[in-house]
C-alpha cells in the first residue's frame, strides 16, 4: 500500500512538473511575443526597445513564471507601466477569445466586441445626460466617445437640444475616451465654421502625419464660437476624452475645470499575443499643431485646478458670472 501511495505521488509530482513546464515554456513565448511586437511597432523606436529588453531581463529572471493568464497580464503590464508611464500600452485577457485556428481574425474580432461593450445602445453610446439648468446654462455628459457610425444621430440631436442655451458645460470627469471622430464632431459645433485645427496622428510605420479639423459643415445648428464653454476633467478622464478637450483649451475655445487628466495621448491597436491575452500597442501619436505636443503621461491641465467632485458647481458658478457680465 506504502509503494503504491508513493508510486501515485511521484506520478503526480511528475505531472506537476512537466504541467509547470509547459505553462513556463508558454509564456516565455507570449513574453517574447509582446517584446518583438513592441519592439518593432512601438511608435517611440527608443522607448520601445528600452520596453523590449526589460521584459526579456525579466523573463530570464522568472518574473513571469505566473500560472494565471491574469497573473501574467498584470506582471507584463507592471513592467511596461513602470517604463512607459500611464497610457494605452498594457496587456489583457480576452474574456471571449477568438476559437482555435481563428487568429488571424482575433484581433478584429475583438476590436468588434469592444465596440458594442463600450459604446453600444446599452450606454445610449455614452451620451450620458443632456439638460438645460437655471439660467439657461446646458450640460453635457458624456462617458465616452462613441464611433461616429454608432452614436452620431445621438450626437447631433443631443447639441440640437443645447443649440440655444446661453452657456454649456462638458463633463468629462468619467469619460475614459474612445473614438477622435466622435471628439472632432463635437468640437465642431463650437465653431461658426471654417477648418480649426485639432491634433494630428503621427504614425511610425509610414512617417506621416495625418492631420485633422473641424468639419465645415455639421448638421443641425451649431452652438457657435461666442457663447462661453466649460470642459470638467479628473484624473479618469482619458485619451480621445483629453484630446477633445486639449484641442479646445489650445484653440482658446473653453475653460477646463477640475483635474488633470489620465495623459494617454497614443492612439492603440489591438494585438493577439497568444492564450487569449491581447496586447493594447501604441503605434501612433497625437500631435497638436498649436503646441507641437500632446499629453501624454502629463494629461491636460486645467485652467482652473479644483479638485474633481466640485467642477461642476464651480463651473455652474462661472457661467452665471459670465452671462451676468454679458447682460451688464
Amino acid at each position: 500500500m506504502a509503494l503504491h501511495r508513493f508510486l501515485i505521488a511521484a506520478a503526480l509530482l511528475g505531472a506537476s512538473i512537466v504541467a509547470d513546464a509547459r505553462v513556463r515554456e508558454g509564456n516565455a513565448a507570449i513574453v517574447e511575443r509582446v517584446a518583438q511586437l513592441i519592439e518593432d511597432e512601438y511608435v517611440d523606436p527608443d522607448l520601445g526597445r528600452t520596453i523590449a529588453g526589460a521584459l526579456r531581463r525579466e523573463l530570464a529572471a522568472g518574473t513571469y513564471a505566473a500560472s494565471s493568464d491574469e497573473a501574467l497580464a498584470a506582471a507584463l503590464t507592471a513592467t511596461i507601466r513602470g517604463i512607459s508611464g500611464p497610457g494605452h500600452l498594457y496587456v489583457e485577457v480576452d474574456r471571449k477569445p477568438a476559437a482555435a485556428g481563428e487568429d488571424a481574425d482575433a484581433d478584429a474580432d475583438f476590436d468588434r466586441r469592444e465596440r458594442e461593450r463600450y459604446y453600444g445602445p446599452q450606454l445610449n453610446f455614452g451620451f450620458r445626460k443632456v439638460e438645460r439648468l437655471d439660467h439657461n446654462i446646458g450640460l453635457l455628459e458624456l462617458s465616452v466617445f462613441a464611433p461616429v457610425d454608432m452614436g452620431g444621430d445621438t450626437a447631433v440631436a443631443s447639441m440640437r437640444f443645447l443649440a440655444h442655451t446661453d452657456a454649456l458645460v462638458i463633463d468629462l470627469r468619467a469619460n475614459g475616451g474612445g473614438h477622435g471622430e466622435m471628439a472632432n464632431l463635437l468640437s465642431s459645433y463650437l465653431f461658426d465654421g471654417g477648418h480649426h485645427p485639432l491634433s494630428g496622428v503621427y504614425a511610425r510605420k509610414t512617417g506621416e502625419t495625418t492631420r485633422q479639423h473641424t468639419h465645415p459643415y455639421v448638421p443641425g445648428p451649431r452652438y457657435g464660437a461666442d457663447k462661453p464653454v466649460y470642459v470638467l476633467t479628473s484624473p479618469r478622464t482619458f485619451s480621445a476624452a483629453e484630446a477633445f478637450t486639449y484641442d479646445l483649451q489650445a484653440l482658446g475655445r473653453v475653460t477646463v475645470v477640475g483635474e488633470a487628466s489620465g495623459g494617454g495621448a497614443n492612439p492603440f491597436e489591438y494585438r493577439s499575443v497568444g492564450r487569449g491575452l491581447m496586447l493594447w500597442l501604441e503605434t501612433e501619436r497625437s500631435v497638436n499643431p498649436l503646441t507641437n505636443a500632446n499629453w501624454q503621461t502629463v494629461g491636460v491641465k486645467p485652467d482652473v485646478a479644483v479638485p474633481a467632485e466640485a467642477a461642476l458647481e464651480t463651473a455652474v458658478a462661472m457661467a452665471q458670472e459670465a452671462l451676468a457680465r454679458a447682460r451688464e
